[in-house]
């Protein structure tokens, strides 16, 4: 399923049905319906992610169907991805499948440079996928790059899975030189969901505030529903200055 069928499918369920049907025991069945009871795996994760081991964490993804096929992007924002990236050494930190590091190996204007793709699971068919695609498996919190080691890093659909959103932040700005591309969804948090997110974003100023201090230099989007956010890396952290389109 494209992200574009499966955001217009969150805006009837997160803007049209009611809150007191939304969180119902209607809902959960219906939930049930095409992903059976990992639905429950989903809630538990949300109220307990807290009281979670790593282990318990992986297995609930490792159990998760996958709901767009390559990719979590829509087409607009990988074009705006591949177009805001800058040549050199890129990073795809969450990169999952490796769809989009392999389409910005694609790229006319990136074909010199190095690919490198990050994730607490990379399975052997995602290398065997991609040989020219470098891939480590490590959580976002703990890295094992050096610092400025990218002079691109991009995080697409991974921190509204991530309980300390500050720490991943920490993260992806030490290791990135010059530009860091995040894109988040803005959702509304409701009890029972076909994912596991466990931080909401309904407004951009929402997922702003989770990434204090914001650079004075830097780009919010709205991309369908979806958010773009892009810091420069290159200009001194200060009292922020909004770049929005």
């Amino acid at each position: 399923m494209r992200r574009e069928t499966t955001n217009k499918i969150r805006y009837v369920l997160e803007e049209w049905v009611p809150p007191i049907l939304r969180d119902s025991r209607f809902m959960r069945v219906l939930f049930r319906q095409p992903w059976g009871h990992i639905t429950d795996d989903f809630e538990r994760l949300r109220v307990h992610i807290t009281e979670l081991s790593p282990d318990d964490y992986r297995h609930v993804y490792e159990r998760m169907p996958r709901l767009q096929e390559d990719t979590d992007n829509s087409q607009d924002c990988l074009d705006e991805i591949a177009a805001r990236a800058i040549a050199g050494k890129i990073c795809d930190v969450g990169c999952g499948t490796g769809y989009l590091i392999r389409l910005m190996s694609q790229q006319p204007a990136l074909a010199k440079s190095q690919f490198w793709g990050a994730d607490f699971i990379v399975g052997d068919e995602v290398r065997s996928r991609h040989p020219a695609v470098k891939f480590v498996a490590a959580p976002i919190e703990q890295l094992p790059f050096a610092d400025r080691e990218f002079d691109t890093v991009v995080c697409t659909h991974v921190l509204e899975h991530i309980l300390d959103i500050r720490a991943a932040i920490s993260e992806l700005r030490r290791v990135c030189k010059q530009q860091l591309i995040i894109v988040v969804p803005l959702e509304r948090e409701y009890r029972f969901s076909f994912n596991p997110h466990i931080h909401f974003f309904p407004y951009p100023h929402s997922f702003l505030r989770h990434i204090v201090p914001v650079p004075p230099v830097h780009t919010l989007k709205v991309i369908g529903r979806d958010l773009l956010y892009v810091e420069d890396r290159t200009e001194p952290m200060g009292p922020a200055r909004e770049n929005q389109h």
